[in-house]
């Protein structure tokens, strides 16, 4: 099992040594609690709602930005997973990173389901998914509209993945992401799943927060409400065989 930690964050706006100011003092936060991991949301850098600043701020992978969040991680002694936008020569990608508690890079994951005009013109979709291993449990990365979809969740799971991490800008007006989709994605798979969402408005943009934490069951192991939450909630712990989904070994194809 693992301590798990979700950060339900505003957005950073265009102020983003505040962003990361709350994000220290959340990872610290974490890690009294006992969390091993702490994750935030999509495009956490340098905000969602902000394509004027996509392509202008990107930076590469192991640039400042991972940099200094590899730092924090480290200092503060609870890994970090969380969305930025990464420049890779003349394309950007709507990315996600997570970083061990020792600060070292474990996963690296870019968004293959782009959502809506503003995504499709800011970013490249990427083509590959990212399994890994955390705290002694297989662990994958999706983003936001990926979780969507059931075959990119089968196939993590097919792959071994245990717990699956879902940094995420969902709006307000699409809570049934979080309050269906996301437990019938875990349920069909037989996977945990962290989902992490902004609370309050980006550029007029209003999130619906709702993150949760969902076990292979389908049960909320931890769910926040509209506002900035810091969740913290234990992964991994036995679930009834009975209670568990056979439909990856059970599927007929006709």
């Amino acid at each position: 099992m693992m301590k798990l930690a979700l950060y339900q964050a505003p957005p950073v706006g265009d102020d983003l040594e505040a962003g990361f100011a709350r994000l220290a003092a959340n990872l610290r936060a974490a890690a009294a609690a006992g969390a091993r991991l702490l994750i935030a949301p999509e495009l956490f850098l340098p905000g969602y709602n902000q394509p004027e600043l996509h392509g202008a701020l990107s930076q590469p992978r192991g640039g400042p930005w991972c940099q200094r969040l590899s730092a924090m991680a480290r200092e503060a002694g609870c890994g970090l997973c969380l969305g930025w936008a990464e420049r890779d020569g003349e394309t950007v990608y709507n990315a996600a990173t997570c970083w061990d508690a020792t600060g070292a890079e474990v996963g690296h994951y870019r968004k293959i389901q782009l959502f809506g005009p503003m995504e499709k013109a800011s970013f490249a979709a990427g083509d590959a998914y990212c399994v890994f291993e955390l705290e002694g449990m297989t662990a994958a990365m999706l983003i936001c509209y990926d979780v969507e979809f059931a075959p990119h969740v089968k196939a993590l799971a097919e792959r071994g993945a245990e717990l699956i991490l879902v940094p995420t800008a969902n709006p307000a007006g699409f809570e049934h992401v979080s309050n269906v989709f996301v437990p019938a994605r875990a349920a069909e798979s037989d996977v945990t799943i962290a989902y992490a969402n902004f609370c309050d408005t980006d550029a007029g943009l209003l999130f619906g927060g709702g993150s949760v934490i969902v076990s292979p069951d389908a049960r909320l192991i931890a769910k926040a409400g509209t506002g900035e939450t810091l969740l913290i909630a234990e992964v991994g712990a036995p679930v009834a065989p009975e209670l568990r989904s056979t439909q990856l070994q059970d599927y007929r194809d006709v």
